[in-house]
């Protein structure tokens, strides 16, 4: 099972450093390229592979400070991902030297004599390093950066935008945040649903200020394989999610366009709160993902909705004005370094303007799909100013006929750069993913 293991992670790695693919897919394809089903050896998989990328920089400056004046991508990949296993387990794990020698042959006998014995050497090096060396050589950013495991650039921009209040967020991006699952409704009473998941070995308790959000304290096998999960009696949806669909607030008989709709969280949140009455015109560019969202739909028994393939960031081919546009556009994700720790290592400050551009053009052109009276509800996952507030302001010089409203239930932290009415989330402080989201009304002419 070790061996099983160690090679999907392995296999994992290179596949993310090769294709910068996210973690979870990198973990599916190398599991079914080499054929291991063993459900042990994949959990230990994804354990080795998480935790490892969580802690990427600090383990790569360990390993370019023993390998120097060489560098890790000096490496094959195969080379590259087993000194990062290798050093993620001896020096975060704390195991010891006998387990080392374990974990050496293991190696060995997944790589071959050959690979390794070219960094056999390194690894008794890496054993008696200590972290404190490689943070004496660092400057004051650079080492929160190392003890926080987050890229350098980001620890200054959390800095400039919140001050010694940053440190919390920092911190949480090796913190294992809470699963939340919400219950549908649409299949039967809350209290019978909670009954029947509780039934399968699962331990919930209600998130206070949410209506149909679950927080979840145990559970005796993967909510996945549960039966009720099967029958549709609920999404696993994290609250941050679950907050910003009660936001939006859909009422019985609304016609939504929801934008962004992929993999069908926000959808079949929109169907339960309207009770399947109404119109809900769900739109994404992907249709791979568009195949999720019309599996997650049918579970969940959501009859009001239509799929539409499109590119969000150019005019819809719709003609309609909605109640309520709901737009969730792809962000940088900093607001949920822990739950996609991969993503971190790709991004640069570049990568946030990058982004801020393709979510202008979407939210620019979602305007145009509200009607007057109605309502367009803007969130992200990131933390970051120009993913979001900026965002706002932008719009509201753009679009004189909009401002902002209140959004309800309060229980995030207020936006910044004074706007009181938005909604921050972060994950040291509420344990969920990091989120922003703001509501705008379209005032009547």
């Amino acid at each position: 099972m070790l061996r099983d293991a160690w090679t999907l992670a392995i296999e994992t790695l290179s596949w993310i450093e090769l294709r910068r693919l996210g973690e979870r897919l990198a973990l599916a394809k190398a599991a079914k390229q080499l054929n291991i089903q063993d459900s042990r050896a994949v959990g230990l998989a994804h354990k080795l592979v998480f935790e490892t990328l969580r802690r990427q920089n600090t383990i790569d400056s360990i390993i370019n400070s023993v390998l120097a004046p060489r560098s890790l991508s000096d490496f094959k990949l195969g080379q590259q991902a087993f000194l990062r296993l290798y050093t993620y387990v001896t020096k975060f794990e704390n195991i010891d030297i006998d387990k080392a020698a374990v974990l050496a042959r293991t190696g060995r006998s997944i790589l071959g004599w050959h690979q390794l014995s070219d960094i056999e050497e390194t690894l008794g090096v890496i054993l008696s390093t200590e972290i404190n060396d490689v943070l004496k050589k660092a400057d004051y950013e650079e080492r929160v950066a190392l003890l926080t495991y987050n890229p350098t650039w980001f620890v200054k921009y959390c800095f400039r935008m919140l001050g010694s209040d940053a440190i919390g967020l920092l911190e949480s991006a090796v913190q294992t945040l809470p699963t939340y699952l919400r219950v549908n409704t649409l299949k039967g009473s809350e209290k019978s649903i909670v009954q029947k998941i509780e039934s399968e070995g699962a331990t919930i308790e209600k998130v206070p200020q949410l209506n149909y959000a679950f927080k979840l304290l145990g559970s005796k096998m993967p909510l996945i394989r549960m039966q009720s999960f099967q029958e549709g009696l609920f999404y696993i949806q994290d609250k941050a999610s679950c907050l910003a669909a009660e936001i939006a607030d859909p009422k019985t008989g609304f016609t939504v366009l929801d934008v962004c709709a992929a993999p069908g969280a926000k959808t079949t949140y929109m169907a339960l709160l309207m009770q399947n009455n109404g119109a809900i015109y769900s739109v994404d560019y992907s249709r791979r993902r568009m195949n999720v969202w019309k599996r997650e739909t049918k579970r969940m028994g959501v009859e009001i909705a239509v799929p539409i393939v499109a590119d969000a960031r150019h005019p819809l081919p719709l003609r309609l004005k909605a109640d309520l546009v709901v737009l969730d556009p792809p962000c940088t994700s900093t607001g949920a370094f822990s739950k996609i720790p991969s993503a971190k290592w790709r991004l640069t400050k570049r990568s946030v303007s990058n982004m801020a551009d393709i979510q202008w053009n979407m939210l620019n052109n979602c305007a145009e799909y509200v009607r007057e009276g109605g309502s367009l509800v803007y969130s992200t996952c990131s933390v970051t100013l120009e993913e979001n507030e900026m965002q706002i302001e932008k719009f509201l010089k753009w679009h004189l006929d909009f401002a902002l409203t209140e959004t309800s239930p309060k229980i995030g932290l207020l936006g910044l750069r004074e706007q009181s009415k938005s909604q921050r989330l972060y994950p040291h402080i509420h344990e969920c993913t990091g989120f922003f989201i703001a509501k705008l009304l379209r005032e009547a002419s």
